[in-house]
């Protein structure tokens, strides 16, 4: 009997250690587990982002050989006054372009107001002159052209960070310091999806 109990007080032992090893080895397989996850985690952050920096580089050049082309439309989301007031605007009819020799700036506001465009604000059509192009030691690009036609006389300058075709276009009239800048995506104007309202 006491030799029973003794095999049997020794099969319990046993069976705890290989139960205890079993629940380290469990937890060491979890551990591992979790640390895959995140390393999978992490490398699929990093892919995507640099997935992104690529997009951007390659819209960057593409909206850097549109300017050096002088054939692109600046699709504005974003508006902002001489005082600092602003507004977020629809890309499609909010717009600074030079297409086929042709300069037009279009401010175009959601409301009951058709404006002399007919759709909510004013177009302007001008020749554009005095057109130079300049890239920095950073790779930042600014563009800059005189608009001259009804209804405008105005500077224009476009400026556009190193790796991104989000840009910015300020008009600056001759006559007066009502500038407008426009914040958006610039794009060759094939790309482009405005909607031209009535111009001057």
């Amino acid at each position: 009997m006491k030799r029973l109990f003794l095999l049997l007080m020794a099969a319990l032992f046993v069976g705890a250690g290989t139960m205890m090893a079993q629940d380290a080895a469990s937890h060491q397989d979890a551990k591992a587990a979790r640390q895959a996850a995140k390393e999978a985690r992490q490398k699929a952050k990093e892919a995507e982002k640099a997935a992104a920096e690529a997009e951007a580089k390659a819209l960057f050049e593409e909206a850097k050989a549109a300017l050096e082309a002088q054939d692109f439309v600046l699709e504005a989301d974003r508006i902002e006054f001489k005082r600092g007031n602003w507004a977020y605007v629809t890309p499609s009819t909010n717009f600074v372009s030079l297409i086929d020799g042709q300069a037009t700036v279009q401010l175009a506001f959601n409301g009951a107001f058709s404006g002399p465009n007919g759709i909510g604000g004013i177009t302007v059509e001008g020749t554009p002159s005095n057109i130079s192009l300049k890239t920095d030691k950073k790779g930042n690009i600014t563009f800059q052209m005189m608009v001259q036609g009804v209804g405008i006389s105005a500077t224009v300058w476009v400026q556009m960070i190193n790796g991104s075709a989000k840009c910015t276009a300020t008009v600056s009239p001759n006559f007066s310091s009502n500038r407008i800048s426009f914040t958006g995506t610039l794009y060759p104007s094939s790309e482009s999806t405005v909607y031209k309202g009535r111009a001057l």
